[in-house]
């Protein structure tokens, strides 16, 4: 592994993030699909109950594919940042730890960052001074390979 280049360490471990980050979302919307008792009795305490325990399960599903797809992993993580901003919004409502949703959140974005930088090309966060056309190049660029 000390022949790989630093850039390609840091894209594995991003995709490894993203793939399990991807899986525990999946693996989160399964339990409420399942309608796991302590999953149910957690969601309905804070308002989640019946239809709209189905509702977040498909949210969390098709938030996590948009993700998990190379194609379409920007509104992917677009979408989990609304979904998990929701949980945590609703943790915080009821008086819930936040830790949980905060810390999913966290290593999706870590982990599209380093294994697809480029995600994050709006914030323009190049320290170079080259012209404004070369920006712009770089970010089309950027958009064609997400």
């Amino acid at each position: 592994m000390s022949n790989m280049p630093t850039g390609s360490v840091r894209r594995t471990a991003g995709n490894i993030m993203i793939f399990l980050g991807g899986l525990i979302l999946v693996a989160s919307a399964a339990t409420k699909f399942a309608r796991i008792t302590p999953v149910v009795n957690q969601l309905a305490a804070i308002g989640f109950g019946g239809s709209r325990l189905m509702i977040i399960a498909t949210l969390e599903l098709c938030s996590a594919v948009l993700f998990l797809v190379p194609r379409t992993r920007s509104i992917g993580l677009l979408l989990i940042s609304s979904y998990m901003g929701g949980a945590i919004a609703a943790h915080l409502g009821h008086g819930e730890p936040v830790y949980q949703p905060a810390f999913v959140l966290a290593s999706l974005w870590i982990g599209a960052y380093l294994g697809h930088p480029e995600i994050l090309w709006s914030l323009n966060l190049s320290t170079g001074t080259g012209s404004q056309a070369a920006k712009q190049a770089s970010q089309q660029s950027a958009l064609r390979q997400i």
